[in-house]
């Protein structure tokens, strides 16, 4: 059948509830469509008949599209996605009947069609065979912000709209890590939704709206909202943070941050909830230039050699009330600024100070995994710098791990200020290892100048070798490999021989 003798699909977004709120477009549709249809529960009553009706003709024909279940509690074999996939397969074969005949058909549907709207389901059975038109909609969330009267988002910030049907430990980290955010379907979900947001540390910032533009619209703060009184049209909403109050209203702490080798790809959820939620930043200003400007949020920038100092710095602000994010490369526990905290907060005036560490992803974890899995068995991590400790005390270590046959991992392996450590570990691990040991050199790791060689020991060149770089030499069980592609692999068997 050609597509002059078909009728055509329109999918017909109606706005929030309000019917002032409908589009022109919406109300021409309607007006010119034969057939109007609508999706209903079994007791039959459509919101979004409700909200149309006034441009509803006797003469439209009504299809009303009534879903066998609205719980997951079904006894189809197919369970309730089977259920539903054999509704919405039946629902879409009686609007093509009628797109057959000529008609055409109009599919109503609250806030917008293509937007958690059961329109789509008829939209991808339908589209690709008839002539379809979608009229977009006031969405739901757009009319809770408006009515709530404060700015969604605002800048730079990312809007995350979630299902309140996801996983409890899922909303937490999303909801943990969002600037703003709408959770939607609430109803029996409500209380899963609200542990994760006081979990996630936003409860206090969340608002709750009820039937937004309708009737019987309600607002409140969510944590006041009884769980008992929540229908499933209604959301949470996290609104901007750009203009929220920052600090001073209880205890402070001082959260020392991971952030990983380079950019926000190596954030954890975690990491990124914290530092989002901080009243100030601290930390070297290389590090500090890796994490989001947020409004209202002060950065405090220093040197990378004054740990100590920026240490007492960050917990003097905690001491006023102030919750602090301290960034580290990498992870802070590891030759970063997790111990300078911890050893200032020690002493007095700082005992009282809460003190805690998000770990992050580790130079040497990142470097391994770009070049394979060198580090699958027992493995040693050494600085070499020997600005906090003598090079002696360096050596020792480096001769008891290689005499051990352990992978090593290499920090710190070269500075402006520190060119012959390289060598000099090189002599003492040649010692205890044969010359054609792999030793891969991972270079801005996640970063644009990330590099990745695998060279022999032998020939580990120091001038190739500077602070960016992380050194990872193998045992005598590390093998290198050169894959069917042509790249070459370096991996260490997690078993090793025995005698």
């Amino acid at each position: 059948m050609s597509e002059q003798q078909t009728g055509r699909l329109y999918g017909v977004g109606l706005g929030p509830g309000d019917p002032s709120l409908m589009t022109v477009r919406a109300v021409e549709v309607i007006a010119q469509a034969d057939v109007v249809a609508y999706h209903s529960a079994r007791h039959g009553r459509s919101i979004a008949r409700s909200i149309a009706e006034r441009h509803l003709r006797p003469d439209h024909i009504e299809e009303r599209l009534v879903y066998p279940v609205t719980t997951e509690s079904t006894d189809h074999p197919g369970g309730y996605r089977g259920a539903m996939e054999e509704f919405y397969t039946e629902a879409a074969a009686r609007l093509a009947a009628h797109l057959d005949a000529g008609r055409t058909v109009a599919v109503l549907a609250e806030g917008d069609p293509l937007f958690y709207g059961s329109y789509m389901h008829m939209h991808k059975r339908l589209a690709d065979r008839y002539p379809t038109e979608v009229v977009p909609g006031v969405t739901s969330v757009s009319a809770a912000a408006a009515r709530l009267g404060v700015p969604l988002v605002e800048g730079e910030e990312v809007l995350t709209v979630l299902p309140g049907t996801l996983p409890e430990e899922e909303l937490t980290a999303r909801l943990a890590t969002a600037d703003a955010a709408a959770v939607m379907k609430l109803g029996r979900t409500f209380p899963t939704v609200r542990r994760a947001l006081e979990r996630s540390g936003r409860l206090a910032d969340a608002r709750y709206v009820e039937r937004a533009t309708m009737g019987t619209e309600r607002t409140a703060p969510l944590a006041e909202v009884d769980p008992e009184s929540v229908p499933y049209f209604s959301m949470a909403v996290l609104p901007s943070r750009v203009d929220a109050p920052r600090g001073g209203s209880g205890p402070g702490e001082v959260v020392v941050v991971g952030l990983g080798p380079a950019g926000p790809l190596w954030l954890t959820p975690e990491a990124r909830a914290e530092l989002s939620a901080a009243d100030d930043l601290v930390g070297y200003t290389t590090y500090l230039d890796r994490v989001p400007v947020r409004p209202g949020q002060p950065r405090h920038a220093s040197d990378n050699k004054v740990e100590a100092v920026r240490a007492e710095f960050a917990l003097d602000l905690a001491r006023r009330g102030r919750r602090v994010a301290v960034v580290s490369s990498g992870d802070p526990g590891v030759f970063a600024m997790a111990t300078a905290v911890l050893e200032a907060a020690s002493e007095d005036p700082y005992r009282e100070v809460p003190v805690r560490i998000v770990p992050g992803m580790t130079a040497a974890h990142a470097a391994a995994a770009r070049a394979g899995a060198p580090l699958g068995h027992d493995y040693a991590v050494v600085s070499l710098s020997d600005r906090l400790k003598p090079w002696e005390v360096i050596a020792e270590r480096l001769r008891a791990a290689a005499a051990a046959d352990l992978v090593l991992a290499l920090y710190n392996p070269g500075s402006r200020s520190r060119v012959w450590q390289v060598g000099k570990a090189r002599e003492l691990l040649l010692e205890h290892r044969a010359p054609d040991t792999p030793v891969v050199l991972g270079r801005d790791i996640g970063g644009p100048a990330e590099r990745v060689r695998i060279v022999r020991l032998a020939d580990l060149d120091p001038a190739e070798v500077d602070m960016r770089t992380i050194l990872l030499v193998g045992s005598s069980q590390t093998r290198t490999v050169r894959r069917g592609d042509g790249t070459e692999i370096v991996w260490t068997p997690r078993r090793y021989p025995e005698g």
